[in-house]
């Protein structure tokens, strides 16, 4: 059984992803996965007036450890400073349920490897334009986050 409305790949973590890019993208879908809130939100379902959300923020957790996955990249303009992060924007995933993540943090963190996704306050995660590639089939969890207006 899927655990999104619109793909069955047979990898849920890679469905849900699919439904929050078109989301992201489109502005438009119908969803009744787990993270069903926070896409409502990220739609405007919730509330006649437009919201400004445009990310879903989501915390991957690794098959077999469980844990969270952190990303690490390194900014284009500044090469030698590298960071890490549990928060992604998804951009986009494809039919072999590859990923294309933006890792997230907050504008004026000055921690660059957090240790623990409960650190931050997500309401002020930003795009920093560091992008990475993963195998959804790596991953055994997804756990999104309220929708927020990260690219501002």
């Amino acid at each position: 059984m899927a655990c999104g409305s619109k793909f069955d790949s047979g990898n849920c973590v890679a469905d849900i992803l699919r439904e929050i890019a078109d989301a992201q993208t489109d502005l438009v879908s119908d969803c009744t996965t787990s993270c069903e809130q926070s896409i409502s939100d990220l739609l405007g379902d919730t509330s006649p007036s437009a919201n400004n959300l445009d990310t879903v923020p989501v915390i991957l957790y690794c098959k077999g450890d469980c844990k969270p996955f952190k990303g690490y990249g390194v900014p284009v303009e500044d090469l030698g400073d590298a960071f890490g992060s549990f928060y992604f924007r998804v951009k986009s995933v494809d039919e072999d349920n590859c990923a294309v993540l933006e890792l997230l943090r907050e504008d004026d963190d000055h921690e660059d490897d957090p240790c623990s996704p409960a650190k931050q306050d997500t309401s002020h995660l930003e795009v920093t334009g560091v992008c990475i590639t993963v195998d959804l089939d790596c991953f055994c969890h997804i756990t999104c986050l309220p929708a927020i207006n990260a690219l501002d």
